[in-house]
């Protein structure tokens, strides 16, 4: 999986590209662990996501609930695939995802 991370002030937008899964998650959960403390407001862009797997899921969750008193998470051209994942499972109701 490829991350690319933008920050512009207090917002920081990461880009995932491919597969978000056991392997690959842990990638994730250090770049928003290493950026939590100096943001306010994260978007995940989803549109070169290939691939969620509960791990991903997991990530998503604990990032939701870090940033859950700041201005929160937003994901953004999430796919259909994914979005029938986040129906599934109730992360639809749970996370802010935009068109």
């Amino acid at each position: 999986m490829n991350i690319s991370k933008t920050l512009n002030g207090t917002s920081m937008t990461i880009a995932l590209e491919g597969r978000l899964d056991t392997s690959t998650a842990p990638e994730l959960e250090e770049v928003v662990m290493e950026n939590v403390d100096k943001i306010t407001a994260l978007t995940l862009d989803f549109e070169k996501l290939s691939y969620i797997s509960s791990a991903g899921l997991r990530v998503l969750l604990n990032t939701h609930k870090l940033l859950s008193e700041k201005d929160g998470l937003k994901l953004i051209h999430v796919g259909d695939v994914t979005r029938e994942v986040f129906d599934v499972t109730g992360f639809s109701d749970i996370l802010t995802i935009e068109e």
